[in-house]
């Protein structure tokens, strides 16, 4: 017993303490979102038909998805969105596993926006 204690509390730092964090895409300002690398995760196609001001286009579906994000310093603060929340929220998990440390998703994702007359 007296030896789980350690494993225990490692275990309870290491949820608590990541990095990675969510916000609804309607409570973010076009300030804000000026400041940090705003990530479409959606196809090519779905953002030729609208997207977010200043976003890069990076497929989660495409092949290349962790190898056009090799570009990007792990240290920066990426905001990811989609078209309502399900890709980008899958894309966090699988960027924090590359070891990105500063990633938001956007929940709602452009659907959202799109709905907040924005």
């Amino acid at each position: 017993m007296r030896n789980s204690i350690p494993i225990v509390l490692f275990l309870i730092c290491n949820f608590a303490c990541t990095q990675n964090k969510s916000k609804h895409i309607t409570e973010v300002s076009q300030k804000e979102l000026d400041k940090v690398i705003l990530v479409d995760v959606r196809t090519p196609k779905e953002f030729n038909e609208g997207h977010l001001e200043n976003a890069l286009n990076i497929d989660w579906l495409g092949d290349n998805f962790a190898k056009d994000f090799e570009k990007i310093n792990k240290k920066e603060t990426i905001y990811l969105y989609c078209k309502s929340g399900g890709r980008s929220a899958a894309a966090t998990k699988f960027l924090d596993s590359l070891g990105y440390e500063n990633i938001v998703d956007l929940k709602g994702g452009y659907s959202a926006w799109k709905g907040a007359d924005n």
